[in-house]
């Protein structure tokens, strides 16, 4: 397939999987005490379905989707060649080696090199999905890196709600809910801020952006 062929159909999937996404789960953005203006940004959200940063790139607009590359793990979308062309043509995404044995790249300077190129990020700091009780799993560490590597960049919290129920885990066929994406006001790292208190305060400003029950 030539260039400009892989191009067209990368534009083409990448439309159908975003009016598909909309079909499905009819998602609501809800931008509180930030705009969605194209300003270069992480957006960091909680993980609880594979569906989770496709339903977040679809949320924004498109000057900013155009920009915003998601992270995501090498394994599951090199599974197969439609998942490598939907991965790396389709969603241009930061492709991460779960595997600290066979990495071949440093994660985070993956991710600065990708800020370095003018995109911003969509990111998962639990680092899997989140199947238990808990409303989010300990962050890994790969955001207060990113933040101190480039504290310019704004770290924007997204909290999704109800996109576990429309891909329930170990189920093919979506239920159709309406999805709801919360997007906090920006986070930077503080002088003299420890790794700990940061991810506590990501931590917090994320679950601040969940409704009450």
């Amino acid at each position: 397939m030539t260039s400009v062929l892989r191009a067209f159909a990368a534009r083409a999937t990448g439309l159908t999987i975003s009016t598909f996404a909309r079909f499905m789960t009819a998602p609501r953005a809800i931008w509180q005490g930030i705009e969605p203006v194209p300003h270069q940004r992480i957006y960091f959200a909680n993980h609880s379905s594979n569906g989770d940063f496709v339903l977040l790139w679809t949320a924004l607009p498109t000057p900013l989707r155009r920009k915003t590359r998601p992270v995501a793990a090498l394994d599951y979308w090199l599974k197969s060649p439609l998942r490598a062309f939907i991965g790396r043509e389709v969603f241009n995404a930061v492709l991460i080696d779960r595997r600290p044995e066979a990495r071949t790249e440093d994660p985070v300077a993956q991710m600065v090199t990708a800020l370095d190129q003018g995109s911003s990020l969509i990111i998962f700091p639990e680092g899997q999905r989140n199947s238990s009780d808990a409303q989010l799993l300990p962050f890994k560490s790969g955001l207060y890196h990113l933040a101190k590597a480039r504290p310019g960049v704004d770290l924007v919290p997204v909290w999704i709600a109800n996109l576990n129920r429309v891909m329930p885990k170990g189920e093919v066929i979506p239920v159709p809910l309406i999805c709801t994406l919360t997007f906090g006001a920006p986070l930077h790292l503080a002088a003299d801020e420890t790794k700990d208190a940061f991810l506590a305060r990501a931590t917090q400003a994320l679950l601040a952006l969940k409704a009450p029950a």
